[in-house]
């Protein structure tokens, strides 16, 4: 950080503040750049290469149609699977299983799976390396993206390598289902699967439509895998701060079932972007981004070749600790995680060693530097919440956004973000700079830079780096340019800083921004505001020296700012417009009580949308826990009951022996299209403390509570059976609910509007139909 001096004494010109700016903003394209994917390959690229358009033909046969577990749909798309593989000379089955996964206490999800598992024999094994994508789809959509790209880029990874020379390694390919209903095909895998001995796993997932493939999530112990994605990945887009969030979210994929198993190690990749199109019926071929699908069967091919290779016996292990890495520009920057403290440490001994510098110099007291660093604390608030009040008034504008993690076309939004997060730090800055003095202001924005990376050392070790490097590079550079009145040096002192806060924070915040959705703006705006923080020495060069009345020339950076900002929002507005192929998403259920004869429109959108408040009058409540609904708010309104009946519950034996109470049932739904029965066991006075649906044990976390409900995914169309054991002599009572997809043809139901379409979550249209059987 250069510290400032009177204009005599050395200030660079602000001509020199102009190319300065430039040169960062060009760094910044250049480094946000580098993370695209690259341009698709044609279908007559050479064999042994990855062709995207090879892939596609894949996608476009998987995404046809929604193929969600258990439906006509996903058979044909197992077929199919299993024909591709088996041509391509792999040794291939269908493993029939039943997968079960706990959820709350009382709660789990099962599902009838039918998983295609595929070998490539390697010449002289260490270990199994496993390729793992899901075959099935969300209700709503085709599933295109997620994840028909990342089936296709795995078979077309498997038809390169079958062009090639052979592996070293067992490569085992496993095409999950019901991923999207409970994880379940990769629970059946790791619990019941002959193959599923341990070893390394690489696992393909999509969360969006578009946008660079990221490894976000390791095994624990990732130091050796993360070196290995940085020496063979063709396209390395991964962060350790990424693994970090990853690992404080409540989200799973399938990777997170065989990491629970605790015999396999790995890495998980997605491409995150184009949100707006996941699970929804937008999820179609023609969406996914080409690009994207190269990116991920270049790495995909590229990761398999080199672990194919390799001695797996180390890598199926975790290493003793976790490492740090992040983007550069065509390479992936790595070190050991024992390097994290070291760093945060010199960090703020750097920055401590400048506020000494600057007060023996005289430029600025350590008491001045200490106010510096409270006033930091404005921007750093204020820069986020701006920026979540800017998602807040397009949402005003345009309430179609209101239920939406992204708009459809995020991108000038996304940079109108970026500019009302500088018009705050730069407008702090244009108001305190005269006031309070530069160098304080600089240095107390470097300190919570550094305080930031020591606490990230603390409690999420893997982010560091986004605060350390800037602190340490921004107080060296201060340090330099206090004890020097050469302009040069100073102008170069002001360019390195923003470089390095450029060079890491710029492609944080590119893939920040998508990951987590401009409805979630405030997270990744911090990343935005320490950038700009840490870019300070170089803003200062635009401003005019601080003795100097220039009022208008000092007000005109923010300004430059606000300009940015109201012109990315506008133009944000005009080019991001509801329509037929980008519509309004909206998220109606109809619920029939059919003991009753009740029904009722549910909604979880709130405030609902104008199509989905012609059907719900309020807040409401169901009276039972129901899928997709249960533990949320939910919006309601009066329906005209269907000529729908419940699932029939037959009584197959009852007995008692002992204390215990041993019952067996069979749940058949007596309509078409059944996707699940919800089976809500409740015993009064006692406890369900065993239970056996569809051949499977219910997991033993959910048991032990006076109540035990199921949700059973793919049940067989003759009729589900269920065993349970309870204890107690109470009454015991079973509601058995089955849920379907599609509301047309209910009674009362209006279709939507052109530019309103179903939404891309697991209950949009989602007809149910309960009863209660009392058991005695």
């Amino acid at each position: 950080m250069p510290a400032p001096r009177p204009a005599h004494d050395g200030r660079p010109g602000r001509l020199a503040g102009l190319l300065t700016a430039v040169l960062l903003l060009a760094l910044s394209v250049w480094t946000v750049a580098s993370l695209q994917p690259p341009d698709p390959r044609p279908a007559d690229a050479p064999a042994a290469e990855f062709s995207a358009e090879r892939a596609f033909a894949h996608v476009e046969r998987i995404a046809e149609a929604p193929h969600v577990a258990g439906s006509p749909e996903n058979d044909v798309v197992v077929a199919g699977l299993v024909e591709t593989l088996t041509d391509l000379g792999l040794d291939t089955r269908v493993q029939n299983a039943v997968g079960a996964r706990e959820g709350a206490p009382g709660e789990a999800g099962m599902a009838r799976v039918r998983n295609v598992v595929a070998v490539l024999p390697g010449t002289d094994p260490t270990g199994r390396l496993y390729l793992m994508a899901h075959h099935d789809s969300a209700e709503a959509g085709p599933g295109a993206a997620d994840d028909a790209a990342g089936v296709a880029a795995l078979l077309e990874s498997v038809r390169a390598l079958t062009a090639g020379p052979a592996l070293r390694n067992d490569v085992v390919v496993v095409l999950t289902d019901a991923e999207e209903a409970c994880l379940c095909g990769a629970d059946a895998f790791a619990a019941s699967h002959p193959l599923a001995t341990g070893g390394v796993v690489l696992n393909f997932e999509a969360r969006g439509t578009s946008g660079p493939p990221i490894m976000f999530e390791t095994s624990l112990g990732n130091a050796g895998l993360a070196a290995a994605f940085a020496e063979a990945a063709e396209h390395p887009v991964a962060s350790s701060f990424a693994v970090e969030v990853y690992r404080a979210l409540p989200n799973d994929t399938d990777f997170s079932v065989l990491l629970a198993d605790g015999d396999f190690t790995g890495m998980n990749t997605a491409f995150i972007d184009g949100a707006a199109g996941y699970h929804s019926p937008q999820d179609t071929p023609d969406r996914l981004d080409r690009g994207t699908l190269q990116a991920l069967g270049d790495n995909a091919l590229a990761l398999t070749r080199s672990l194919g290779d390799r001695d797996l016996t180390v890598l199926a292990e975790p290493a003793d600790g976790d490492a740090t890495y992040f983007p550069l520009p065509g390479m992936l920057a790595q070190y050991p995680g024992t390097f994290v403290w070291p760093l945060a440490g010199a960090a703020l001994v750097a920055v401590a060693g400048l506020a000494l510098v600057l007060r023996v110099r005289g430029i600025s007291s350590l008491r001045r530097s200490a106010g510096g660093a409270l006033l930091a604390l404005l921007p750093l608030a204020l820069g986020p919440l701006a920026a979540q009040g800017l998602w807040q008034l397009l949402v005003l504008a345009r309430p179609g956004y209101a239920t939406m993690l992204d708009p459809w076309r995020p991108g000038w939004f996304r940079l109108a973000a970026v500019a009302v997060v500088l018009l705050v730090v730069l407008l702090w800055y244009a108001l305190l700079r005269r006031r309070v003095g530069t160098a304080p202001l600089a240095v107390g924005a470097l300190t919570w830079l550094a305080v930031v990376a020591a606490v990230l050392a603390a409690v999420a070790p893997g982010g560091s780096y986004l605060a350390a490097w800037p602190a340490l590079v921004g107080a060296l550079t201060g340090i330099v340019a206090a004890l020097t009145s050469s302009r040069v040096v100073r102008v170069g002192a002001a360019l390195l800083t923003g470089a390095a806060a450029v060079l890491v924070l710029a492609p944080t915040a590119a893939l920040f921004f998508p990951a987590l959705g401009l409805s979630q703006a405030l997270a990744p705006s911090v990343v935005v505001v320490l950038a700009a923080l840490a870019l300070l020495p170089a803003v200062e060069l635009l401003f005019p020296d601080p003795g100097e009345r220039a009022r208008l020339a000092a007000t005109g950076v923010p300004a430059a700012a606000l300009v940015a900002a109201v012109f990315c929002t506008g133009t944000g507005l005009t080019v991001d417009r509801f329509d037929a192929a980008h519509p309004v998403p909206s998220r109606l259920g109809y619920l029939l009580d059919a003991d009753a004869g009740e029904a009722r429109w549910v909604t979880t959108e709130t405030p609902p949308g104008e199509w989905t408040a012609g059907f719900v009058d309020g807040r409401g409540t169901l009276g039972a826990d129901y899928p997709y609904f249960a533990g949320r708010e939910v919006q309601t309104g009066p329906a005209e009951a269907a000529d729908l009946s419940a699932p029939e519950v037959t009584v197959v034996s009852d007995t008692v022996l002992g204390e215990r109470r041993e019952i067996t049932v069979r749940v058949t739904p007596r309509r078409d299209d059944v996707r699940l029965v919800d089976l809500a066991l409740a015993v009064d006075g006692g406890s369900v403390v065993r239970g056996r649906i569809g051949g499977r044990a219910v997991p033993e976390g959910a048991l032990g509570e006076d109540f035990l409900r199921i949700t059973f995914h793919a049940p067989p169309a003759d009729g589900l059976q269920a065993a349970f054991t309870v204890e107690g002599d109470g009454p015991v009572r079973l509601r058995a609910t089955d849920a379907s997809n599609g509301l047309t043809g209910l009674p009362g139901y209006e279709e939507r509007p052109e530019d309103v379409d179903t939404a891309g979550t697991h209950g949009a249209d989602l007809v149910l139909v309960t009863g209660v059987t009392q058991l005695g």
